[in-house]
């Protein structure tokens, strides 16, 4: 069954969706009516249709649909996911690029330009498996679902809706398309946004006493940060596949908004804070810590304000090793290379972190593309292990359907 399907994988078409799918920019831009993912939404709905999905389109937020498709299988069984996002990031700016960042060229053996790895490569990946699963025939006990949400760049507002509005129930597991090296990822470090604003009192800087400083207050909170990090790494140690948990200061501006000036005490100052988390640390308790060295901050200065708010909060997951996603794709590597599985982390969040938090789906993270690619200038995959992550979906598939579908 399975020699059915990958004689079904055509290399060709593979790299013709991928590159069709980078050639159509898809970063959205806020308050642009003509940027974002509405274009590759379409072109996606259309192919899958022709090629005999069930596909329905969602809006999200104007000009941000949401793109899955089903196809059920002729026997009875468990529902496998497949996530990928089709928004990119900005390519900055095109001198920087030697190939130009949307004409996804084609040269040795790598297809260039943004989202060629991050993640449209692995998208077609999934598309092509999941297609030639259909057209081959073969009895699949199971149901297949294509999800290609909006925003995973951003706030996840595409996976985030996909799940509220009810279309992640009954779903089984879950392969969360991302570049990976095809390492089987089990395992993702959660993520917390923070933002304190530290208030003050505008005054001359030739006479600091006359105002409230919030800058020198502000740099008070980053040290302490600093020796909390310090702490929770001591405390949790290094994760094998994720390292340690961190807590960085990522912005500290004086004043919060407006223009500064040399010898201007600013009414206030902005600190925003990226931390990242390890399974076994608890978001609920690191914001207590957080909100008590302010409070210390507080007692210690009378004239010490500030207000902590988290921005966003996405959990660590850890999905066990006997998973039956995490067997079946084991076994699929195994069958398709003859290596044992190489495993890993994932270092940030994807939409896979809310398909486990917030629907209880098991997740493992796999896909074409090395891992410090995504983001930069030139961005590209390989065409021969994009080829290898195709036919590691459609394997995928067909062992953990037939083998939960009995």
């Amino acid at each position: 069954m399975l020699e059915d399907v990958l004689r079904r994988i055509d290399r060709g078409e593979l790299v013709r969706l991928a590159r069709e799918l980078v050639r159509i920019p898809s970063v959205h831009r806020p308050g642009d009516a003509s940027s974002g993912e509405g274009r590759v939404a379409a072109f996606l709905a259309g192919y899958l249709e022709r090629a005999g999905f069930a596909v329905r389109v969602e809006e999200v937020s104007p000009g941000r649909p949401n793109v899955w498709a089903v196809w059920e299988g002729p026997l009875p069984g468990p529902t496998l996911l497949f996530e990928a996002h089709t928004d990119v990031v900005t390519a900055g700016r095109e001198e920087d690029w030697e190939h130009p960042p949307f004409g996804a060229e084609l040269e040795g053996g790598r297809i260039y330009g943004r989202g060629a790895c991050d993640t449209k490569g692995n998208l077609a990946a999934a598309v092509i498996a999941a297609r030639a699963i259909r057209e081959s025939g073969v009895p699949f006990p199971g149901r297949l679902i294509l999800c290609h949400p909006v925003d995973e760049e951003g706030m996840m507002s595409g996976i985030k809706h996909f799940i509220r509005r009810g279309h992640a129930e009954g779903v089984d597991a879950a392969i969360v398309c991302e570049p990976e090296e095809n390492q089987l990822c089990v395992r993702q470090k959660g993520a917390l946004r923070v933002e304190v604003r530290v208030r003050g009192r505008m005054a001359h800087g030739a006479m600091p006493q006359s105002g409230v400083n919030p800058v020198t207050r502000a740099a008070r909170f980053v040290v302490a940060v600093e020796e909390l990090e310090r702490e929770e790494r001591e405390r949790h140690g290094g994760d094998p596949f994720l390292g340690h948990p961190s807590l960085t200061p990522t912005i500290l501006r004086g004043p919060e908004t407006g223009d500064p000036q040399l010898n201007v005490i600013p009414s206030g100052a902005y600190v925003a804070l990226d931390i990242r988390t390890v399974p076994g640390q608890s978001h609920a308790e690191l914001v207590g810590r957080l909100e008590g060295i302010l409070s210390r901050l507080r007692a210690a200065d009378p004239d010490f304000e500030a207000e902590l708010r988290v921005m966003e909060e996405r959990p660590p997951t850890e999905t066990p090793p006997d998973e039956p996603l995490v067997l079946a794709m084991a076994a699929a590597y195994r069958r398709l290379t003859g290596r044992e599985p190489r495993y890993n982390g994932v270092p940030g969040a994807t939409d896979g972190t809310f398909l486990h938090e917030w629907a209880n789906v098991p997740v493992v993270t796999t896909g074409a593309g090395l891992r410090e690619i995504p983001h930069h200038a030139d961005e590209w995959v390989g065409v021969e292990e994009l080829y290898e992550t195709c036919r590691l979906y459609a394997a995928s598939a067909l062992y953990y359907c037939c083998e939960k579908g009995g």
